[in-house]
């Protein structure tokens, strides 16, 4: 009956999932938030039923009681269920970490310093190991890192062409993110169509508020969109995704902007909201469909780079047997996936469109019987494939 605690950490919040070790069962789920401000709050999940608390949290370790206390209060029982290991996501691994990797001393040294490619990330994730730690003194903690699917990524997709030395000295390249998610759906696909993982070739399209294609090769990242930061790429909710970077140097000699000016306007205000006025797709699309001219120009410029890397990752890999479609617009959106695949058969791809039309929560097939390359829909499950990860290195 023992459990692993998945905790995803952000500066001001934390989510977290209790995980049963044999079963996988999803035991729990939280969420504390609004941690330093006057008044925090808390929600608990269990078998559907939600509590939820308003009371001032200072700070995460002070968080760390009160998910302890929901527990305490509502279930399920840490004493039925023991926590062996706690799982933490973090974000940047840089190229010193491409594995799970059990916390010690060092390996906080280490994930503090690569705080400088992911200064909004890594420190939150660090706070939030800290308190795990001493919410869970006696137990393993192991980080699971965005960036280690891609390590196996070959010197010709990481690598930028700007001054060798430069890049070395300061760490550019491309390290690209969402790789929990990557791995485990590249998995879950195999499993599902049957095939083991190292027979195929998959694109992978994470579609959510943030976005990212990856080709998987034989079960390995060969390239991905997101880069030395998860800025680059497909358009997302706020972020522009591949811009000229000369862009950039325009705007701040002409209108006259900050690196934080630009640094807020590719991350906070680009992307749907620069083009549409709104980040969420389905506001966008409802907004389309009521003559919504810069709603219709920001689908068709998502959909328009969609194709291009879909295309791109088509000929890199030179043979596809899958692509799929994973996370909440990537699995719940029938339009983006139809507008991204039309006109695609003269490469195999035959979009099924009333198999895409139906609505579920399961993997399912949405190409055509006669299509070479099968498409899917695979809902991502990040929390469980760290919980995995997780057991895999403390049971090694």
């Amino acid at each position: 009956m023992s459990s692993v605690l998945v905790v995803n950490s952000g500066s001001s919040s934390f989510k977290y999932q209790l995980i049963d070790s044999d079963s996988e069962r999803m035991l729990a789920a939280g969420v504390v938030e609004r941690i330093g401000e006057p008044e925090g709050r808390a929600s608990h999940t269990v078998h559907g039923d939600t509590t939820e608390r308003t009371l001032p949290i200072a700070d995460h370790t002070a968080g760390f009681q009160v998910m302890l206390d929901a527990f305490a209060a509502s279930g399920p029982s840490l004493e039925k269920h023991p926590v062996i290991a706690v799982g933490h996501r973090v974000v940047q691994g840089g190229a010193r970490f491409f594995e799970p990797t059990v916390i010690t001393d060092l390996v906080r040294i280490n994930i503090d310093e690569l705080s400088s490619l992911a200064p909004l990330h890594n420190p939150a994730n660090l706070e939030g190991i800290v308190a795990a730690q001493k919410a869970f003194p006696d137990v393993p903690h192991v980080a699971v890192f965005d960036t280690a699917f891609h390590q196996t990524l070959p010197p010709a997709a990481y690598t930028y062409a700007i001054d060798a030395e430069l890049a070395a000295k300061h760490r550019v390249r491309r390290y690209g993110f969402h790789g929990t998610s990557h791995r485990f759906v590249s998995r879950a696909t195999a499993e599902f169509l049957g095939r083991r993982v190292e027979e195929l070739n998959q694109i992978i399209l994470h579609l959510g508020n943030g976005a990212s294609a990856c080709a998987v090769a034989g079960g390995r990242s060969v390239d991905t969109s997101m880069g030395m930061t998860p800025l680059e790429g497909l358009v997302m909710g706020t972020r522009s995704g591949d811009i000229d970077p000369a862009v950039l140097l325009h705007l701040q000699r002409r209108a006259s902007l900050s690196v934080d000016d630009v640094d807020a306007l590719l991350n906070k205000r680009s992307g749907m909201l620069g083009l549409a006025g709104q980040s969420d797709m389905r506001d966008v699309e409802k907004a389309e469909k009521h003559g919504d001219a810069a709603a219709a120009l920001a689908l068709d410029v998502y959909t328009h780079r969609l194709r291009s890397y879909i295309g791109a990752y088509y000929v890199g890999l030179g043979r596809v047997d899958t692509i799929v479609f994973t996370a909440g617009v990537g699995e719940n959106d029938p339009m983006v996936r139809s507008r991204a695949l039309v006109g695609m058969e003269g490469l195999g791809i035959e979009l099924d469109e009333a198999r895409n039309a139906e609505r579920s929560r399961e993997a399912r097939v949405i190409s055509t019987d006669a299509s070479r390359v099968t498409v899917v829909v695979v809902p991502t499950n990040e929390e469980l494939e760290i919980a995995r990860q997780t057991l895999a290195v403390t049971r090694a």
